[in-house]
C-alpha cells in the first residue's frame, strides 16, 4: 500500500493511508469512530476495529454486554449476565430453561438480586462483609459475574467459578469478600455465580418428579450450577478465558456443592480441577449426607401439606416471599437418579466421579457444637458412636473438665469439617489423583467478642481472595503476607493443577502415606498432618 502504514496499539487499530476522503469509510462491521488530524500534510485515523478486543462490549449467548473497570482501569467487570431464563411462574422448581435474548447492549454493571432468602443480618462472627447485601432479593437470581484483566479474547487465561456457602439456605455471589479483582490480577478470568436455595432450589415432592421427565425433583441448586459451567464452556473465550482450563470452588455449602459437581455426570466435562474449603458429603454417617428421593418427596410433601397446599398448581401460585415464609424445611441436595445417581460415597467408591485434581481443607476453630460438661460429653459420645466411643475418647480425651473442653472443641471441628474434607483427600488421592491438603490456623485479629470465634468457619475466603480490603479487622502485616500466599497458592493452582511457583514455600501433594498439609499462619509450612491417627480414626468409624 503505497504511502500507507498499518499498525496496532493496546486498544487501537490506526492506519495513515491517503487521500483522507477514504479515512472514514466503514471499514469491515466495527468501525467506532475516525479521529482525523494533519501533521505536515499527513492525515491519521484511529479505528476500533473490534470492540470485544478492549472488552467495552461482550457478545455473550442472548445478546451484547458492557461492563465497567476498575479503578485502576486494568480488570474489567462484568456482574449480572443472565445465564438462564428468570425461574419463575411456571418455571419455578423446573431445570433452568435458556437465557430470554434481549436487543441492544445490556448494561451488566452491577449485581443482580441475589437468591431468595430471610433478610441479611449479622450473627455471631459474621459481620456484613460475609452477607449478600440487603437488597435485592428476588426468585429472579439466575445470573454470573467475570473479572478479567485479560486485554483481548485471544489470551485464553485459566478460569476460576466461584459457589458460595449458606447452607444451601442462603447466600450469593454479591458479598463483598467474594470480589474477584485480586484473584483476576493474577492471570485468572473470575467467575462468580448465583443458583437458587432453601425451598426454591432444594424442594422434593411427588408431583414434581412425576412431571419431571428425568422422575427427579429436588436439585434446582445444582442444575443451576451446571448451567453456569455451561454457559462457562460456551462464553467464557470472549473474556479471555480458557474454556478447557476450568477449576470450580467453593465453600462451606459451596465445597460441599463441588463435591456434588465432581460426583455427578451432568457435570462431564465442564471442568478439571476443584477447591473445596470445608465441606463435602463424602461419609455415609458424616455431619451432612444427601437423602434418598423418595425421602425427601415424602417430607416435601408433609411440609407443603401442613401449609395447606396440596397441589404443585397452588404452590406455583405462590409468591416467592410466601414460599420463603410458608414452605419451611431443611434444604439440601437428594440422591435423585439423576444429577446424583447414587450416593455420593458410592460413586467414588465405584471411581464413577469425574477426574480432577483436587485443592481442599479446613479451618482450625470452625464448629458448631456447644460445650457441655465432662459426663454430659462421655454420655452424649457413647449415644452417638457406641462401641466406637472408646476409640473416640483415646483422640478426643476428658479425663478432667478443662480437657474435656478442649476435646470437644477438637472433635467439633474433625467430625464436621475436618473428616469431610480429609476423607475427600484420603479417597481421591488413593484413585490415583493429585491432591493438596490444608489447615488454616490464623486466627484473624480481633476484638471484644470476636476474639473467641479464632479461626471461624469462613475465615479463609478473604485471605484465599485476597481481599482482606473488605475484611472488617484489625488486620496486620502479617495477615496480608497470608493473603498475597494463599492468593498466589489458589491461582497457580487454577493454572496449573498445582499450587505452588517461584518464591513460594513448597507445599507437597498429599498422599495417604507421606500426609503432607500445609499449615496456614503467621508463617506457613508443610508438615506431616499431626493428627492423621485421629482423622484415620473417624474415617473408619464414619465412611
Amino acid at each position: 500500500m503505497p504511502g500507507g502504514l498499518i499498525g496496532v496499539t493496546k486498544n487501537f487499530t490506526y492506519i495513515r493511508y491517503t487521500p483522507m476522503i477514504k479515512l472514514c469509510m466503514p471499514l469491515f462491521k466495527t468501525t467506532i469512530f475516525c479521529f482525523l488530524f494533519i501533521i505536515t500534510g499527513v492525515s491519521w485515523v484511529f479505528i476500533d476495529f473490534d470492540q470485544s478486543k478492549n472488552f467495552s462490549v461482550v457478545k455473550v449467548e442472548g445478546g451484547s454486554i458492557s461492563g465497567t473497570k476498575n479503578a485502576a482501569g486494568d480488570v474489567s467487570i462484568f456482574k449480572g449476565i443472565p445465564f438462564a431464563a428468570p425461574p419463575i411462574g411456571e418455571l419455578r422448581w423446573k431445570a433452568p430453561a435458556p437465557v430470554k435474548p434481549w436487543s441492544g447492549v445490556k448494561a451488566c454493571t452491577k449485581f443482580s438480586a441475589s437468591p431468595m432468602q430471610g433478610k441479611p443480618t449479622p450473627f455471631g462472627v459474621y459481620t456484613s462483609e460475609f452477607l449478600i447485601p440487603e437488597e435485592p432479593i428476588s426468585e429472579d437470581c439466575l445470573y454470573l459475574n467475570v473479572w478479567t484483566a485479560a486485554t483481548a479474547p485471544s489470551q485464553r487465561r485459566p478460569v476460576l467459578v466461584w459457589i458460595y456457602g449458606g447452607g444451601f439456605s442462603s447466600g450469593g455471589s454479591a458479598c463483598a469478600i467474594y470480589d474477584g479483582e485480586a484473584l483476576s490480577k493474577k492471570g485468572v478470568v473470575f467467575v462468580s455465580v448465583n443458583y437458587r436455595v432453601g425451598a426454591l432450589g432444594f424442594f422434593s415432592h411427588p408431583e414434581l418428579s412425576r412431571e419431571n421427565p428425568n422422575n427427579a425433583s429436588g436439585n434446582y441448586g445444582l442444575l443451576d450450577q451446571i448451567a453456569a459451567l455451561k454457559w462457562v464452556q460456551k462464553n467464557i473465550a470472549a473474556f479471555g478465558g480458557d474454556p478447557s482450563n476450568v477449576t470450580i470452588a467453593g465453600q462451606s455449602a459451596g465445597s460441599m456443592s463441588v463435591n456434588c459437581l465432581v460426583a455427578s455426570p451432568l457435570a462431564k466435562g465442564l471442568f478439571s480441577k476443584a477447591i473445596a474449603e470445608s465441606g463435602s458429603t463424602m461419609l455415609s454417617r458424616g455431619f451432612v449426607r444427601t437423602a434418598d428421593l423418595r425421602v425427601k418427596e415424602a417430607d416435601g410433601k408433609k411440609i407443603a401439606d401442613d401449609a395447606g397446599y396440596e397441589t404443585l398448581k397452588e404452590l406455583r401460585a405462590l409468591s416467592a416471599a410466601e414460599v420463603q415464609r410458608e414452605i419451611k424445611g431443611r434444604f439440601s441436595p437428594v440422591i435423585d437418579g439423576y444429577v446424583l445417581p447414587e450416593s455420593i460415597p458410592a460413586i467414588f467408591s465405584a471411581n464413577k466421579q469425574n477426574p480432577v485434581t483436587l485443592l481442599t481443607g479446613w479451618n482450625e476453630d470452625e464448629r458448631f457444637s456447644q460445650l457441655v460438661s465432662m459426663s454430659e460429653y462421655k454420655r452424649q459420645l457413647e449415644s452417638k458412636y457406641a462401641a466406637d466411643a472408646g476409640r473416640i475418647l483415646k483422640y478426643y480425651p476428658a479425663n478432667t473438665e478443662s480437657e474435656a473442653t478442649e476435646s470437644q472443641k477438637a472433635l467439633g471441628r474433625d467430625e464436621t469439617f475436618g473428616i469431610s474434607n480429609y476423607a475427600w483427600a484420603k479417597i481421591q488421592s488413593g484413585s490415583g489423583s493429585k491432591v493438596y491438603l490444608y489447615n488454616f490456623l490464623r486466627k484473624p485479629p480481633a476484638e471484644g467478642e470476636f476474639v473467641q470465634y479464632g479461626s471461624f468457619h469462613t475465615a479463609e475466603v478473604p485471605y484465599a481472595f485476597n481481599t482482606l480490603n473488605y475484611f472488617k479487622r484489625p488486620l496486620q502485616p502479617a495477615d496480608y503476607a497470608l493473603a498475597a500466599l494463599m492468593s498466589s497458592y489458589w491461582t497457580n493452582f487454577a493454572k496449573t493443577g498445582d499450587p505452588n511457583g517461584k518464591g513460594l514455600p513448597e507445599w507437597p501433594a498429599f498422599d495417604d502415606q507421606n500426609a503432607m498439609v500445609m499449615m496456614f499462619d503467621e508463617t506457613s509450612i508443610a508438615r506431616k498432618f499431626p493428627r492423621k491417627e485421629a482423622m484415620d480414626t473417624l474415617f473408619e468409624i464414619l465412611k
